[in-house]
């Protein structure tokens, strides 16, 4: 009765508030996703979020649709839900469709759960009671609008922020010490993002500037295709560094690995699934790597998911739990609540999905 009967998609959007930029050329001023639904002989569902980032994924709606409808669901029809092997073997080895994938991963994961009579936490979570959490501030022209968000985040029990930086040095600098006095009554910690950004003749002078404005670590500073220049920033050990962009996939990760480019992984189940994310989280603990799970900006449903990787023991790192606070409204009934800084993984059970 796990046999995959149906799958489903259904665009949806969700208003922010105010906007988020980051990189180049990415910006949001509202979540426009897709809802996955798996549904098996049981006549259990499974469901998941498919976020749409055409400036890193490529994808679109309509591309996410498609490759669902017309490529993986006929192959997965009639596929026991729980056949880990054989649903990674069809997703993993189509290339790219990262959030399409992810979704569908996750949306059979949670199908599977259920036809066993388990939520999604008990049948792929880890043991931890309480998630550390941070809060993703975009890039903004406007130094007062960024602070009153992160007090207002603050107030809501988060205190790590990640900065998106590398437009504007001068910029950054006012925004980081702003931040830090203005949130001065909070523990704060601070780290940037810097969506490969920053040029490699000058990048070891921003990270030692970086260091001594007091950011933590910081999130691929270097275009990923520069191998050699990563190599010598992660080998100089100024800062530490995350690796996003350039572990899109289980290969990458092995890549980076070997090369040693990174300190930190972030982990984005939209992209990866629950499986590979699983796995990912294993192979880089094994190196010796601290690890982190990443949303991309995902509402109360695929931070559910996310925060349902992020309670594995092995996650160490604070995880991106907290954007539908950027919100107006979210796709689940009851909004997660953060306390001093944390997430309790007793508010992942009996979520009940609005969309």
């Amino acid at each position: 009765m796990s046999q995959i009967t149906g799958i489903e998609t259904r665009p949806f959007r969700l208003p922010l508030r105010g906007s988020l930029s980051w990189g180049k050329h990415g910006h949001l001023s509202q979540l426009e996703h897709v809802l996955v639904q798996v549904t098996t002989a049981s006549g259990h569902q499974g469901i998941a979020e498919a976020p749409v980032r055409t400036t890193i994924y490529g994808e679109t709606v309509k591309t996410i649709e498609a490759i669902i409808a017309d490529v993986l669901a006929p192959t997965l029809i009639g596929v026991d839900c729980t056949d880990v092997p054989t649903i990674s073997d069809i997703l993993w080895t189509l290339p790219n469709n990262y959030a399409a994938k992810g979704a569908l991963d996750i949306a059979l994961a949670d199908a599977a759960a259920k036809t066993l009579g388990k939520s999604l936490l008990e049948h792929v979570g880890g043991s931890r009671s309480r998630i550390e959490v941070s809060y993703i501030l975009g890039i903004s022209d406007d130094i007062e609008s960024a602070i009153q968000e992160a007090l207002r985040v603050a107030r809501a029990g988060v205190y790590v922020f990640k900065i998106k930086v590398g437009r504007d040095s001068t910029h950054d600098r006012v925004l980081i010490q702003a931040l830090q006095q203005e949130l001065s009554d909070y523990d704060i910690t601070l780290y940037a993002d810097a969506n490969e950004l920053l040029e490699a003749e000058t990048a070891a002078h921003d990270l030692d500037a970086l260091v001594n404005l007091g950011i933590a670590y910081i999130e691929e500073p270097i275009p990923i295709q520069d191998i050699q220049t990563r190599m010598r920033l992660r080998e100089a050990n100024i800062l530490p560094i995350i690796a996003d962009d350039a572990c899109f996939t289980y290969a990458a990760l092995e890549r980076e690995l070997t090369l040693n480019t990174f300190d930190i992984l972030n982990i984005k189940p939209a992209r990866t699934g629950v499986y590979t994310s699983l796995k990912m989280i294993e192979f880089a603990r094994q190196a010796g790597k601290k690890v982190m799970i990443g949303s991309q900006a995902s509402s109360g449903l695929g931070t559910l998911h996310a925060a349902v990787l992020a309670s594995n023991q092995k996650v160490t790192y604070p995880s991106e739990l907290s954007f539908p606070l950027k919100l107006h409204k979210d796709s689940i009934e009851t909004s997660f609540t953060y306390q001093d800084g944390y997430l309790l993984t007793s508010q992942l059970e009996n979520i009940n999905c609005l969309l």
